[in-house]
């Protein structure tokens, strides 16, 4: 596997890579809230252990408790590093987290899906320090939760509840001046990339210089001075436009760019990060899905990211790559993260392995005028945080409605879809932003349709041509691709859901899935050929087939909950890739 250069395994943050850091992973102190006092908790007096990262409910934290639990709390020892600014990250932490050290307060953040982090450094003494984390997580559909229930126990397509610490938790430790923050947009057209850099204390003596490799071979170097809130530089990579010179990255063919970043005061060297970047430019021109200007169809497949043992949260690197490996294997040129934002690890094997991503925002289910700024405020997040990976193809505001069931109708609800499609494209104005996922379409780059009939041909007559896509019949089944008061604009259209046939074969228990579950393998693979045929017919440019894995109770999956395939994998292939 052709690494980044910068590749550390098991660094949770592989864009953005630092020598001096600690995982905090592992065996922690553990209680749920009803079982201690706040006063115990902050002394780190907890009755229970857990497994860091994974929640209670799994089976690998080593509880494996599904009841809900309001409160949850976590303690364990921690050194601290001197000379040196000790920040603490954590990558996941559902829903509202709290950190004490040594019984202060050291901040906090609010929202299960995007990386938080805190300097600490004044807070801890020398020696042994003692770290706390508080993580409340109520079963409310108003919290943005994204595929988890809301009930004590699951229901349709919602699984278990996943509580508290998710994703890895971590130190590093950092000089003052230090990088703080970048952005890259590459031009693979022009041949250049662009890098927006801020410093943690900008000066007239900071610079920050910048090393690029290609391939092993040094393609540009040269600094910049620091001495404002940001800086903005645009880079020669390419010494002309050919494909091979730029080193364009495909969706399934990676070409990784290394670069590696110094701070510098003076003379005096403050901080290195490694990082790299690939030539890509995922766009939306006319009715195209596009790539460096070029039409490319969408082979996706709907990807939830649960596996049984460990929740939403994975088991380990390798899991990661064997989920890809695999998706690729069945012919799938692309994924859509569904209703979750994935281990940025997931991201880092996308970009080397050449798997686009489609990126969610998860669910809530109402909307109230809190909701409003909570879901706008984490998903700035989110954006901030992926979009320097050039694995992510398409930004995903909101689907199906859901919290915003109005949609359709209302025209103060339509006016918050197309601020989250703005807010998008001011962050990002390149990659295709799609603003409700499956119909009511307000603002949008893609016309995204959701259809789950069984039956290729009654698939095929819904939308065998444009002007019957636009307008929708609600008698046929066919959902209204538009809200009240909105034209179609020539968008590309996609069918991002179709699919989901439930093979439950020898599985036992309860089985949820679209139509009527098929009785064999003959039956199972006649059925999707007969799906994936219809759809490579209609006037699109890509479908996305629900679903990668069987996930609890839902039994959709082209591979089972433990990653064994119903099928050979290579007959998935063979449908990917016919021809109509």
């Amino acid at each position: 596997m052709n690494h980044a250069k910068c590749y550390k395994k098991g660094y949770p943050r592989p864009q953005f890579v630092r020598e001096d850091w600690l995982l905090l992973n592992g065996e922690w102190s553990f209680a749920f809230g009803e079982e201690v006092s706040v006063g115990a908790a902050l002394e780190g007096k907890l009755p229970r252990s857990i497994c860091v990262p994974f929640t209670y409910e799994t089976k690998l934290s080593g509880i494996g408790d599904e009841t809900p639990h309001d409160t949850v709390w976590y303690a364990r020892k921690i050194e601290k590093r001197a000379d040196r600014r000790n920040l603490l990250h954590i990558e996941g932490a559902d829903y509202r987290c709290t950190v004490y050290v040594n019984g202060k307060k050291a901040g906090e953040h609010e929202g299960a899906y995007a990386r938080f982090s805190l300097d600490i450094t004044d807070y801890l003494c020398r020696g042994e320090n003692l770290l706390v984390i508080r993580c409340d997580d109520a079963i409310s559909p108003l919290q943005v939760r994204g595929k988890q229930r809301w009930a004590a126990h699951n229901h349709g397509c919602h699984y278990v509840q996943m509580t508290g610490l998710w994703k890895s938790v971590w130190m590093e430790y950092a000089d003052a001046l230090r990088l703080e923050s970048m952005r890259v947009t590459p031009c693979p057209n022009d041949g250049d990339v662009e890098f927006v850099l801020s410093v943690t204390h900008p000066a007239a003596d900071v610079t920050v210089g910048y090393e690029i490799e290609y391939r092993g071979i040094a393609v540009a170097a040269g600094s910049v001075r620091a001495d404002g809130p940001e800086q903005k530089i645009r880079v020669r990579v390419a010494s002309d436009k050919s494909v091979d010179a730029v080193g364009i990255s495909y969706i399934d063919w990676p070409n990784i760019y290394d670069v590696r970043f110094v701070v510098k005061k003076g003379r005096r060297v403050t901080d290195e990060v490694g990082s790299y970047f690939a030539m890509t430019d995922f766009s939306v021109r006319g009715a195209q899905f596009t790539h460096c200007m070029i039409p490319k169809y969408l082979k996706m497949v709907l990807d939830q990211g649960y596996w049984p043992e460990s929740g939403f949260t994975p088991p380990s690197e390798e899991a990661i790559i064997r989920d890809i490996a695999l998706t690729k294997e069945m012919g799938f040129n692309a994924v859509r993260k569904h209703e979750k934002i994935e281990d940025e690890r997931y991201l880092y094997y996308a970009d080397i392995m050449g798997l686009g991503v489609w990126c969610e925002m998860p669910s809530c289910y109402f909307l109230t005028e809190q909701s409003r700024e909570k879901i706008a405020d984490q998903w700035r997040e989110i954006l901030k945080q992926n979009y320097n990976h050039p694995s992510v193809i398409a930004w995903v505001c909101c689907n199906e409605s859901w919290g915003v069931a109005s949609l359709a109708e209302d025209e103060r609800t339509q006016n918050f879809v197309a601020s989250l499609y703005w807010q998008t494209k001011s962050f990002d104005a390149r990659r295709p932003v799609i603003g409700n996922d499956g119909w009511a379409h307000t603002f949008t780059d893609l016309l995204t349709l959701h259809q789950y009939t069984q039956d290729g041909e009654k698939l095929y007559s819904m939308y065998a041509d444009t002007e019957k896509i636009v307008q929708g019949d609600s008698h046929t089944g066919v959902q209204f691709a538009l809200a009240k008061g909105w034209e179609y604009g020539g968008q590309p259209i996609m069918l991002s859901e179709f699919g989901g046939t439930a093979f439950k074969a020898d599985e036992q228990g309860e089985a949820w899935g679209y139509g009527s579950a098929v009785k064999d393998s003959a039956e199972y693979l006649a059925r999707l050929r007969s799906l994936f045929d219809a759809a490579k017919r209609m006037p699109l440019v890509g479908y996305c087939y629900t679903q990668l894995t069987d996930v609890q109770q839902e039994v959709n999956g082209l591979l089972r909950e433990d990653r064994t395939p119903k099928v050979p994998v290579e007959e998935i292939w063979k449908i990917n890739e016919s021809k109509v």
